[in-house]
């Protein structure tokens, strides 16, 4: 069974996690993390600093002796808040293929969100209910609201812990009016998360990355400090059970009380730690005002992140038989929806399109031999080839690729989004090319398939002239040099459809290498 490899390069640590595939789920195999600080500089400068950069080459180039050793089929590299804000990340995403061999892929903060949020309800029992998901990392703040698995409702603010200690804590101790203004712009950013988010109502708040954990832990030792006297075993099991609890009150007095203590001092306080005291203040006042501000009485600390949404990802993408699988299919055909919806596309015009190209894939598989997976991107991209009408009619095939290609889908990664929206491009006048903008986005394995796709997409729109008849249905037939399809007309006949389709011959011959024949039966 293959085995994958996740990297989360973020703004304060670089984390690798590695599991094979057993049974239809994962199996760990190898983690690993190393402190690189990459945002540290770009929240100060607008640009990763050399230093920070090496750093984290060094710590890539040992995750690459460890995918190396475990032989990994498959990697995938991801890089969040600070490579999003870096003016000079191409710079560094070209040093890191030089090193590695690995491409980067910087995702957006909701994307980020929507990886973490799988990651935990795929293996967290308890997160499949109605909960709370906060991810609190060097760069960015997500806050998920999760019911039965789905996301209800998400939002990326920029209160990462290594930024904040940039931009406001930067003497140590911070004076009362580095303090206040910290204060300040923590309940500003938090405002918008309620406008976006309300009140949850969510019995259960999970927390992950490194500052939900250090306040835990924090808490918890205070917690067993203040109770005192000794404990059976079994009581001291409950306790490391609770010691990854921490409630609002016990957040807050940890925040307060750090805000004033030297680094060594921090450091000094149990379950902070020497790297985590030079960042802690910031986040503890974050999540003191968040839960606050929402009404969350506690929060339970999870080790699983955003590499473990990554590789859930990679997981279903190779999977059919997986659970995870469903899950994203579902999630992925929601985003599509939402999409139609916000750009007012009736989807009595669309489906059509999206059933023939559907039968065209499953009956000419043989002809076009195209991955499983495009049958998805075709039927996405018949959904969405109508949302450029909502900027112009004119040129309407430009627009809807911008628009998908920059639209927050949930399921699909940038490169999916890519590629669906290049298929959405080219059903007008012009044709795929190497040298456009758009394939030049694209990796050069995936140009032929997306040519292949572009003629199936093209023959559905084809079969769906007269809207005013009822939908055409065809009968396929595959010869050895050469495709019969045959029209069973609709209402109104199918004239305008055979027309349309024949238009389509040479390009398909072209791509196909085989005649293409109409007939209306």
């Amino acid at each position: 069974m293959p085995t994958f490899a996740a990297i989360d390069i973020g703004s304060n640590s670089c984390r690798l996690k590695i599991a094979s595939v057993q049974q239809h789920r994962l199996k760990t195999l190898h983690e690993d993390r190393e402190v690189t600080r990459l945002g540290e500089s770009v929240f100060q400068t607008g640009v990763i600093s050399p230093e920070a950069m090496a750093a984290t080459i060094r710590a890539l180039k040992r995750f690459h002796k460890a995918v190396q050793m475990h032989v990994v089929d498959k990697v995938r590299v991801v890089a969040t808040s600070a490579m999003r804000d870096a003016r000079n990340a191409e710079a560094f995403t070209e040093w890191v293929l030089s090193a590695t061999g690995w491409n980067v892929e910087v995702i957006s903060g909701l994307e980020e969100g929507r990886l973490i949020h799988l990651g935990v309800v795929t293996h967290e029992v308890g997160a499949r209910g109605r909960c709370v998901l906060i991810d609190l990392g060097g760069g960015s703040c997500e806050i998920t609201v999760s019911d039965k698995g789905r996301i209800k409702s998400m939002v990326s603010l920029p209160l990462g812990a290594v930024r904040l200690q940039q931009e406001f804590l930067q003497i140590d101790p911070a004076p009362k009016e580095d303090i206040a203004r910290l204060k300040q712009y923590v309940d500003r950013e938090l405002k918008k998360a309620e406008r976006k988010i309300g009140a949850p109502r969510a019995a259960l708040v999970i927390a992950t990355s490194g500052t939900a954990a250090a306040l835990a832990e924090a808490s918890g030792h205070a917690r067993r400090k203040s109770s005192g006297g000794r404990k059976t075993l079994q009581k001291k099991r409950l306790e490391h059970v609770g010691s990854m609890t921490a409630d609002a009150v016990e957040v807050r007095a940890l925040a307060d009380r750090l805000a004033k203590m030297r680094n060594e001092q921090r450091e000094a306080v149990p379950g902070i730690g020497p790297r985590r005291s030079e960042i802690i203040v910031g986040g503890a006042f974050v999540y003191a005002h968040l839960m606050e501000r929402i009404g969350l009485k506690s929060f339970r600390y999870s080790s699983l992140g955003l590499r473990d949404g990554i590789l859930a990802q990679m997981l279903s993408d190779v999977d059919l038989r997986a659970s995870v699988h469903q899950k994203i299919e579902s999630e992925r055909w929601s985003g599509v929806l939402e999409v139609c919806d916000r750009y007012a596309i009736e989807l009595r015009r669309v489906e059509p399109v999206r059933q023939h190209v559907v039968e065209l894939f499953d009956s000419l598989s043989r002809v076009h031999e195209l991955p499983e997976e495009y049958k998805l991107w075709l039927e996405s991209a018949a959904m969405m080839q109508e949302v450029g009408k909502f900027v112009n009619h004119q040129g309407h095939h430009r627009h809807a690729q911008y628009i998908i290609a920059n639209s927050e889908i949930f399921g699909f990664s940038p490169e999916q989004r890519t590629i669906v929206s290049a298929l959405a491009r080219y059903l007008g006048k012009t044709r795929p090319d190497p040298m456009d903008r758009i394939l030049r986005a694209i990796p050069v394995e995936e140009h032929p398939h997306i040519v292949r796709a572009v003629v199936l997409l093209r023959l559905a729109v084809a079969l769906n002239q007269d809207r005013a008849s009822a939908v055409v249905r065809i009968r396929t037939h595959v010869y050895p040099k050469r495709v019969l399809l045959e029209l069973v007309p609709g209402r109104g006949g199918a004239e305008l459809e055979a027309w349309s389709l024949k238009k389509e011959a040479i390009y398909f011959r072209e791509i196909f290498r085989r005649e293409l024949f109409v007939e209306v039966v």
